[in-house]
């Protein structure tokens, strides 16, 4: 395999974290003191002797008594006292009888469970070996909860391979704190597990999403020396941590660096850069990735075009998404439910049901039955074109097939009246809901907040805000946007202050147009200069306010004759492309007559050249 080249490794140690977290609390395994442990701990040299006796002395007849007993234990109830009585004379507490078991039964639990009857019966004291071969055994199984308590209650120190295993098997259980712990233990007795190892803790963080781990291990990779011989798997992983720390064009330096060397990332990496890059709207460095997939023998699989279709889907590129679709199923690539799921609801969003419906057919006579996301997805398009009747009988065919009553449909029948205006139908279902046992989300009171500001219901709207914040839910912009725009409108700038507070105390960020909201509305009542400071704050956040309301905000600059400040916010508006209202334009050149008639036509000449 291709060793990563030095500039390569300039670039990994230079960059070893983008993100720590100064929180983060490593746990470390507590193993019982020596003074309360059972173990008797043998010398190298007394188990090697311990070992030659045990193959001379194990006779044919031990070794049917240890299959039987093995075969007693596994098939028979209540073992326990019927052991005794076939075995009266046989002392189970040989060693050598404890390791021969565990190797000859089939299940490990039997062992263990056997194990434990040993301490309580006769006090039993395995040796080292013994010890570590169960454990080893119980690794094996992947029941690495079992191995934990195992080490717990005897105070075993594993060899530094069976803990390299363990801590692999915690790593496939995704128990990523306790596999750190695991790290932490072999870097103190001075083991380095493979980089196999290493890249299987790593992957197992960021499927976790404990990115702080992630960069964390990075680093103690990093300094234990294994750094120069990183493969593949290693970059692959940092590729995905890059992404998932919102650094998808670090990841894509790295990626492009890795290929020059000669060495090709999995899939997984690649799908992590494009999902990325589709979440920013680049689509450009979309098809480059996918380009690059196919010229180094990573043909993108279904799971990859997956991430394009949604990302299209999510930034509203639906026909876009339905063009690849489409072209994926020309080329014989075998579309999931997902896919279909994703753009049945696509297509609904444009109001495409007739497309919609076509793939819903085709998606069963293809044999995949709707879920109940497909049924929610469709539901959505019956409403949004008011059908529903049809929506109805979906609705209850979708119960018929034995999809239940849950959030997700109750949201998709409320958005749907809310769509529509009928707020009253929608209210009724949700106040059905905690009688039915069904949990209320953020979604469900967004969609009637923005309903009930729609009809002018803006105490009705507060109340429903205070009961998400009652039931402990985390509100979204969308709670706050509906409202703050009626209270504008209506003057209510105090409680609109005391909202935009409560806000940022809850670390919710302000939607776009909530600023335009609350400019518009400090215009109309008259507080000029407080809109100006709104209108300056949204220019240092680098936010764009909408077109009619900088036309709002010069209007009432200049009818309060603050034209220096009326011309600069008419300036920004040139820049950003905005063309000047004509009936702005008379009123600001109407204004500058009264006071200073002989620079209205220079005046009038520059700003219509400007415009």
């Amino acid at each position: 395999m291709a060793k990563p080249s030095s500039f390569l490794l300039n670039f990994l140690r230079q960059n070893p974290r983008t993100a720590q977290n100064p929180n983060t609390q490593i746990r470390y395994l507590t193993i019982e003191s020596k003074e309360t442990s059972f173990i008797v701990k043998e010398s190298l040299e007394n188990q090697k002797q311990c070992k030659e006796l045990l193959n001379d002395s194990i006779s044919e007849s031990d070794l049917a008594i240890v299959k039987q007993v093995s075969k007693i234990t596994r098939t028979m109830p209540r073992w326990e006292e019927t052991l005794l009585s076939i075995f009266p004379s046989f002392n189970f507490s040989e060693p050598w009888f404890f390791r021969e078991l565990v190797i000859q039964q089939e299940n490990v639990f039997f062992s263990l469970h056997f194990f434990h009857w040993l301490r309580s019966r006769y006090e039993f004291s395995p040796d080292f070996d013994s010890c570590n071969l169960l454990f080893d055994k119980l690794v094996e199984a992947k029941a690495c909860k079992a191995a934990r308590n195992f080490l717990h209650q005897t105070g075993l120190d594993p060899k530094p391979h069976s803990l390299e295993c363990y801590l692999r098997c915690l790593c496939e259980n995704k128990l990523v704190e306790e596999a750190v712990d695991v790290l932490s233990i072999l870097n103190k007795i001075g083991y380095c597990p493979s980089i196999a190892t290493w890249n299987l803790a790593l992957l197992a963080c960021l499927r976790v999403g404990r990115n702080d781990l992630f960069w964390k291990l990075y680093q103690d990779m990093i300094e234990s020396g294994v750094g120069a011989n990183i493969d593949v798997g290693t970059l692959g992983c940092l590729i995905q941590a890059f992404c998932i720390d919102g650094k998808a064009s670090k990841g894509f330096e790295l990626l492009q660096q890795i290929l020059v060397d000669g060495l090709v990332p999995d899939t997984a990496a690649f799908r992590k850069l494009i999902a990325a890059f589709c979440k920013t709207n680049n689509y450009g460095r979309v098809s480059q990735l996918l380009h690059t997939m196919i010229a180094t023998g990573r043909a993108p699989d279904i799971h990859t075009y997956q991430e394009v279709i949604n990302g299209l889907c999510k930034n509203k590129k639906w026909l876009e998404g339905f063009r690849i679709f489409n072209d994926l199923k020309d080329r014989g690539y075998v579309l999931d439910r997902v896919m279909y799921t994703t753009m049945i609801h696509g297509l609904c969003k444009i109001g495409s049901l007739r497309e919609a419906r076509k793939l819903w057919f085709e998606m069963i006579n293809m044999g995949m039955l709707p879920n109940e996301y497909t049924y929610s997805a469709l539901l959505y398009g019956l409403y949004k074109v008011h059908d529903l009747k049809e929506a109805k009988r979906l609705y209850k065919e979708m119960l018929e097939k034995g999809y239940g009553e849950t959030t997700v449909s109750y949201n998709t029948m409320i958005a749907g009246f809310c769509f529509h205006g009928e707020t009253d139908e929608a209210y009724r279902l949700f106040k059905e809901m905690p009688q039915k046992g069904i949990v209320r989300d953020v979604i469900t009171f967004d969609h009637l907040i923005r309903a009930f500001c729609m009809k002018g219901k803006v105490v009705e709207s507060l109340d429903l805000l205070h009961e998400l914040l009652a039931q402990g839910l985390q509100p979204s912009a969308s709670s706050y946007a509906p409202i703050i725009k009626n209270l504008c409108r209506a003057g209510h700038i105090k409680e609109t202050q005391n909202l935009l507070n409560d806000m940022q105390s809850r670390s919710v960020e302000l939607k776009v147009c909530t600023h335009d909201h609350v400019i518009a509305g400090l215009c109309e009542q008259g507080y000029v200069a407080e809109g100006l400071e709104w209108f300056r704050e949204m220019l240092k956040n680098q936010l764009k306010p909408q077109q009619k309301t900088l036309e709002k905000l010069v209007r009432c600059l200049s009818e309060r004759d603050r034209f220096d400040d009326s011309l600069l916010v008419l300036d920004f508006m040139f820049r950003l492309g905005y063309a000047l209202n004509l009936s702005i334009c008379h009123s600001i050149v109407t204004k500058f007559c009264q006071r200073n008639a002989h620079l209205v036509e220079p005046c009038l000449d520059e700003v219509l050249e400007i415009n």
